[in-house]
């Protein structure tokens, strides 16, 4: 038949490949390749969720903030306990972090694992109205020691990530990903319910033709940032960069490893440590970029050597391909002396 001409009989879904990785992966037990497939599931329902979010009345708010002050969308609900109900009924976690919770979600002892996650359930939720793509950020950590979890544990840097992840509600869903060999994407095939590996090894060009930065605030950027977005608009300074900026990190973080360039989200002056948050934002997005064959700053030292000292600690992030980053860095080291 036509139609059965269509199917890969031997495609790669990412169950099949994360169960790869653990059979390569010396000392693997299968935990990590369990707590995969259960944010899989979660990043599906959520996905599905978006999908029949206007039918299903989920626009709109539940009438309170979380812990960043932000108003709680009606999707962000479900996402954060897709997540948290998924993580924690996997038996391979000890601790959640949330951007929707203030403190760590502690796990029943009789269900703990050994790794941590620090997510995002749903990224660019402000987007969520106007059916602009959002997505779902996760980064998963090792606990230490056997001593019993608690918020010092979470506080790794990125330099100690397992893996790192995101998920992309936009056209098509896609899941990212990294074990720590290189960045795979899969797109979600609502015909069999599964992800099928369609972008193999992604990798950044080494320079983009594109910038992305709220300039929105461009009277509270400091000097460096303001020069050097000033140098990618200005003719005589080689030929200008496309501005393009979503404001949902993961559509303009997916945008950058595609395409090149740089993303940038700087510290303001209202904002003097920046806006993203470290642990669930930042510290996945630059192992993910990084694995990719970008880089990733906080302007000063790499995103992944930054010691978080809080859960939801912020952080100023420029983000993207190797010769871009460079450039912006050398016009923040020259405004320093």
């Amino acid at each position: 038949m036509a139609s059965s001409a269509a199917l890969d009989s031997n495609c790669i879904t990412l169950t099949r490949y994360v169960l790869s990785e653990q059979k390569n992966a010396p000392h693997a037990t299968g935990e990590l390749t369990q707590l995969l497939n259960s944010i899989q599931t979660a990043v599906k329902v959520i996905s599905s969720a978006v999908r029949r979010a206007g039918i299903t009345k989920l626009f709109g708010t539940v009438g309170h903030t979380n812990v960043q002050g932000e108003e709680v969308k009606k999707l962000d609900c479900l996402a954060n306990e897709l997540f948290i109900n998924m993580l924690s009924s996997s038996y391979t976690v000890a601790l959640l972090i949330s951007e929707e919770n203030e403190t760590v979600i502690e796990i029943e002892t009789d269900k703990r694992g050994k790794y941590i996650v620090a997510f995002d359930p749903l990224d660019g939720s402000s987007n969520i109205d106007c059916l602009v793509s959002i997505g779902s950020i996760f980064a998963i950590m090792k606990k230490t020691d056997n001593s019993i979890p608690s918020v010092k544990d979470a506080l790794q840097p990125g330099n100690q990530v397992v893996a790192a992840g995101y998920a992309l509600y936009g056209s098509a869903t896609m899941m990212v990903i990294s074990v720590g060999n290189g960045v795979h994407g899969f797109m979600l095939d609502p015909s069999v319910g599964e992800f099928i590996l369609t972008d193999k090894n992604m990798t950044i060009p080494k320079r983009g033709k594109i910038y992305a930065i709220n300039e929105g605030y461009t009277h509270q950027w400091d000097d460096a940032v303001k020069e050097y977005v000033s140098n990618k608009k200005d003719p005589s300074k080689g030929k200008p960069y496309n501005a393009r900026y979503v404001g949902s990190m993961v559509a303009d973080v997916h945008r950058t490893i595609k395409y090149g360039g740089i993303f940038i989200y700087p510290a303001t002056r209202d904002s003097p440590n920046g806006k993203l948050r470290l642990l669930y934002e930042c510290i996945p997005m630059a192992f993910i970029m990084t694995q990719a064959g970008g880089l990733a700053s906080n302007g000063k030292i790499p995103i992944l050597d930054v010691q978080p000292t809080s859960l939801h600690q912020r952080c100023p992030i420029f983000l993207g391909s190797k010769e871009d980053v460079e450039e912006v860095l050398a016009v923040i080291k020259k405004h320093s002396k």
